[in-house]
């Protein structure tokens, strides 16, 4: 029998939503589009059109796999974050809208700071997505991509270059539980979205999570805050007096890492909440030498 998009579109769309995706229509169409070949604005265009079994063939793939927990945006090869559009793989976490609460704040902070250029490590980088985007809306920031994975950093460059941001961006190499490279300048903002999770939890994280992303960027030690105290401590030297330390934090996390971030000299900031009102970037000033 015969359906047009729009139909194929529906059934994925009912599917995803009994599997219990929350992002159910976003997905479908997201899926159904990279199918077929067609940009969303020309998957609106044709949804009524009828489509040919070589598309539903492919659309079907795609469910299957996805039902079976990949994440889209590694099916589909990009995802989009803060209006940025970026490649994506397995070598790097799918970016999510929890950490677009840190990348408007370092934004912001990079918006105030008086003497551009303005300075800015994206440290723990993955795909880029926080550092590209304070680029994007920050014109006059030099901005820093860090990562210990290799594979990450190609992801990063080639997100770099598909936003027309080369005049602004660099990657380097770091491993953010050693001391900073020594090529790296001070900054004044240094943006940190480590691992986090506790290293037992790893296994009871969702499929999706735990089957599909890298283990690299998920494992924080043995409670979680590994990353945290040794940037707070090692990194400091990067950050100028007056500049600002800003962490992705889970959601039971914000408490103990604005205790390191204070037994470290930091002045601790407001704490922000992510879309769902959990505690998620916890911000620190550098007040001291």
């Amino acid at each position: 029998m015969l359906k047009t998009y729009h139909d194929i579109y529906l059934n994925l769309r009912r599917r995803l939503r009994e599997a219990g995706v929350d992002a159910f229509e976003l997905e479908a169409r997201e899926l159904v589009a990279f199918a077929t070949g067609k940009t969303k604005e020309q998957f609106f265009r044709d949804k009524m059109l009828y489509a040919g079994e070589e598309s539903f063939g492919q659309i079907e793939a795609l469910a299957l796999r996805r039902l079976a927990g990949e994440p889209v945006a590694y099916l589909i090869g990009e995802w989009e974050f803060y209006g940025l559009p970026l490649d994506i793989s397995r070598d790097v976490l799918v970016p999510r809208a929890d950490s677009e609460v840190l990348a408007g704040r370092a934004i912001e902070l990079a918006k105030g700071r008086e003497f551009p250029p303005v300075k800015v490590l994206d440290l723990c980088c993955g795909s880029g997505c926080i550092g590209l985007a304070v680029a994007a809306h920050v014109p006059e920031a030099k901005v820093t991509l860090c990562d210990i994975s290799e594979e990450a950093l190609r992801i990063s460059r080639q997100n770099i270059r598909r936003n027309g941001l080369s005049g602004q961006v660099i990657t380097l190499v770091g491993n953010a539980l050693e001391a900073p490279p020594s090529v790296l300048w001070e900054c004044d903002v240094i943006v940190c979205n480590p691992p986090y999770i506790r290293s037992n939890e790893i296994q009871e994280l969702e499929d999706s999570v735990r089957l599909f992303e890298p283990r690299l960027a998920l494992d924080g030690g043995v409670d979680g805050l590994d990353f945290y105290r040794t940037v707070a401590e090692k990194w400091k030297r990067n950050l100028k007096i007056g500049g600002h330390l800003l962490f992705e934090v889970g959601h039971t996390q914000a408490g103990q890492v604005e205790m390191i971030l204070a037994q470290f000299g930091y002045q601790v900031g407001d704490t922000l909440t992510d879309t769902g009102g959990h505690f998620r970037v916890v911000h620190g000033t550098r007040i001291e030498a």
